[in-house]
Parts: structure tokens; C-alpha cells; sequence
């Protein structure tokens, strides 16, 4: 049997906007990368310290929070479950988080880094997908986890 070969596209900020329900400040990818149909995708966040939860975490030295990373997972994962349940101009279906688990974090994260979210999907039954998502900076790994999530169609 044929490998179907890579079908790779990308997603700016406005169509990001597009698939996702999220807006500043809870927004936290930039753009999409290296989409391959609903199977893997790289989501892409400049970090920056004009960021709201840099006044508080933490003042004197800046770390970009840990449980962001796994959102900016999800929302990369969560855009290409939306992306690929879309049939022409119909409204995106929203999505919920179900589980993350096997959460890691490996090195801090820190504003002028430029975060890579590189997801997998793992799995799928109708409206519940989970994904493998590593997050990082240069090449290194700063994060991991696993998620599932469900579309709720409107």
C-alpha cells in the first residue's frame, strides 16, 4: 500500500483567527506551519514581554508560563481538527480540551524565543482527537505533552 504523500499548507495569523475561537490575550500562536492534512502541523509563537503575564510571572526574570505552552499545543492541534472539519464557508466548530497528559517541562522559555509547537495526531474518533505535541525553541525541546480534544458542532 501507497504512503499518501504530505499535502503541506500553512495558516496566517487572519485564517488562524479564522478556525479558532481564541483573541488577545489568550491567542497564543501566531501562525501555522507544515500542516499536513489533519495528521501533523507546526504552530508558531513569538514570545514577547509585552505579554500580559509577564508583569506577573515574574517581574525580574520573565518565564512564559508553562501551562501556556500546553495551550499553544492545543490550539495548533485544535485549528487542524477545525481546518479539516470545514465543508466550504461554514463556521468553524468549536473545540474543548478532554485530557492532557504526560506533561513535561524541560528548559524555560523566555520572551524574543520563538516556540514551535510540532504536533502529531495520534488518534481520532468522530468528534475526539488526540495528538503528541512537542514544543521547541531553536531545535531544542522546552516542552511535551499529550492531549485529546472533542468538536462541538454549533
Amino acid at each position: 500500500m501507497t504512503e499518501m504523500p504530505a499535502e503541506l499548507g500553512t495558516a496566517d495569523i487572519l485564517r488562524v483567527m479564522e478556525l479558532l475561537p481564541h483573541r488577545y490575550p489568550f491567542l497564543m500562536i501566531d501562525k501555522i506551519v507544515q500542516i499536513d492534512r489533519d495528521e501533523s502541523c507546526i504552530g508558531i509563537k513569538n514570545v514577547t514581554i509585552n505579554e500580559p503575564h509577564f508583569t506577573g510571572h515574574f517581574p525580574t526574570a520573565p518565564v512564559f508560563p508553562g501551562v501556556l505552552l500546553i495551550e499553544g499545543m492545543a490550539q495548533t492541534a485544535g485549528a487542524i481538527c477545525c481546518a479539516h472539519k470545514l465543508k466550504g464557508d461554514a463556521k468553524p466548530s468549536k473545540v474543548f480540551f478532554m485530557t492532557i497528559d504526560k506533561a513535561k517541562f524541560r528548559k524555560p522559555v523566555v520572551p524574543g524565543d520563538v516556540v514551535e509547537y510540532h504536533m502529531r495526531k495520534t488518534s481520532n474518533r468522530r468528534f475526539m482527537w488526540w495528538f503528541k505535541g512537542e514544543a521547541k525553541v531553536n531545535g531544542v525541546l522546552v516542552a511535551e505533552a499529550e492531549i485529546g480534544a472533542m468538536l462541538v458542532t454549533e
